[in-house]
């Protein structure tokens, strides 16, 4: 289901990342972190540089379609990019939520006769499917042209199957997020981030002490499940297991499993460290479990997810980042602290002059820069102004990503079949939210999951 590619190593980019944000977090701790340091962030219009070299067809009177999973603040940032197309081609481009369960909206679309022009697929491993279906169109010559000038070899070959271009990584993630309150951690006595799976453990207890819910997890949604999972496995079993994993090379039977799902029930087991207890978790949706970390009478301290944690902290409160709302490095379960990236790859599906240009588009520094703006959003678009990003926080971040190179991990789940690692109510999804509803049956959880990998796996 998966190339080598998907994998490349880790090791470098935990020690850049952890390296960068440690900074990041020395600076916000003293008071000094955070604001927008160069006057450019917070932009809403054309990119920072004077004028633009990328050429585009006029496009008048065509009508485009484009699919991706963003809702709320992601999708508004993301308008900002199709507005400028507009403004560019003459075209009017549509925008279509698919949901979280990508794969099987577009596939539904497809097999009708109606598919989008263009998409994002959040999963690599939903690319190689859609792509062995002949479901996908190769990247025309100057989509290429932009991918080959502006994304390092790893990036481009994760949009890459059997020797054909199909996609181009626009948006990035760094999976490997704490993010914090500021004001939670001050009124408990908090002056230190935690670097260790202990230490975490024991500032949310100190957290919890004090009053604060100590953890919000948007449990509703079984992807940020498979996140803390994939963090917890790769530090501690290490990259090379955590490659047999992702490939289904190792089963979930296997004791590395075993010790990953034991060390997430340290602290999925407790509910005075969890907003709303497990119960309430498993009720709550990504937004919400950043908001309620950010607003409300008695918020929570601590909420873990990627960096596009900033748009809705941005949106939906009135916290600030980097000064109410600060972030440190997912903590060491084992050796080193874990780094893992994500991303969505925009395909086309359709024919024509219209689908191709917008790709070409997507991948310039251009869309990059008014993107990067907005808030929300990193990029490993290497050729883009690093001064468009909206705050010195996301700026450290996308900072961190692109000095790592092609040393890093993908997210494990992304890679699977998207029945396996995709899917909303089934598979890992629905298995990880079983296991957080009772995290004393690990043996019980580790049966599932290899179960329905197995199925989808051999499915393909």
């Amino acid at each position: 289901m998966r190339s080598t590619n998907s994998t490349i190593g880790t090791r470098g980019v935990a020690r850049t990342t952890a390296a960068v944000l440690a900074g990041t977090l020395a600076l916000a701790l003293s008071g000094c972190g955070g604001d927008d340091d160069n006057g450019k962030g917070g932009q809403s219009g054309s990119p920072s540089a004077s004028g633009s070299s990328l050429q585009l067809p006029k496009l008048d009177g065509q009508t485009l379609e484009v699919a991706a999973v963003w809702t709320g603040p992601e999708q508004d940032n993301f308008t900002k990019v199709l507005d400028e197309f507009e403004k560019r081609t003459g075209a009017k481009v549509d925008f279509v939520p698919t949901g979280n369960n990508t794969s099987t909206f577009l596939g539904t679309k497809i097999q009708g006769g109606k598919p989008p022009d263009v998409a994002f697929l959040p999963q690599v491993g939903v690319l190689h499917q859609f792509a062995d279906k002949g479901w996908l169109k190769p990247l025309g010559a100057e989509a290429k042209a932009q991918s080959s000038k502006n994304f390092s070899t790893g990036w481009q070959e994760l949009g890459a199957y059997k020797g054909k271009q199909y996609g181009v990584y626009v948006k990035a993630a760094n999976k490997s997020l704490v993010w914090y309150n500021t004001a939670a951690f001050e009124a408990a006595g908090v002056t230190a981030a935690p670097k260790t799976w202990k230490d975490f453990l024991s500032t949310a207890q100190t957290l919890s002490d004090a009053g604060s819910p100590a953890v919000s997890i948007g449990g509703a949604d079984g992807w940020t499940l498979t996140d803390w999972f994939e963090n917890v496995y790769l530090s501690q079993a290490g990259p090379e297991k955590y490659d047999q994993l992702a490939q289904h090379k190792i089963k979930w039977t296997d004791p590395s499993v075993k010790d990953a799902l034991t060390t997430l029930a340290q602290l999925w087991g407790k509910d005075d460290l969890i907003a709303g207890g497990r119960s309430g978790a498993l009720q709550t949706e990504f937004p919400k479990s950043v908001t309620q970390a950010f607003s409300g009478d008695n918020p929570a301290a601590m909420v873990y997810e990627g960096d596009f944690v900033t748009a809705n902290i941005n949106a939906d409160t009135k916290a600030k980042v980097g000064t109410d709302a600060k972030v440190f490095p997912f903590p060491a379960v084992g050796a080193q602290a874990p780094v893992v990236s994500g991303g969505d790859v925009a395909v086309v599906l359709k024919d024509g002059k219209g689908p191709q240009a917008l790709m070409t588009f997507l991948a310039s520094t251009d869309a990059a820069e008014i993107w990067a703006a907005q808030g929300g959003f990193i990029s490993p678009n290497k050729a883009m102004d690093q001064g468009t990003y909206k705050d010195a926080v996301t700026r450290d971040i996308a900072k961190a990503l692109l000095a790592a190179g092609d040393d890093f991990r993908f997210d494990m789940s992304d890679q699977a079949p998207a029945a396996f690692g995709g899917t909303a109510g089934i598979g890992e999804w629905k298995d990880l939210q079983d296991f957080l509803k009772n995290p004393s049956d690990v043996a019980g959880a580790q049966s599932r999951l290899e179960s329905d990998a197995a199925k989808a796996y051999k499915a393909g």
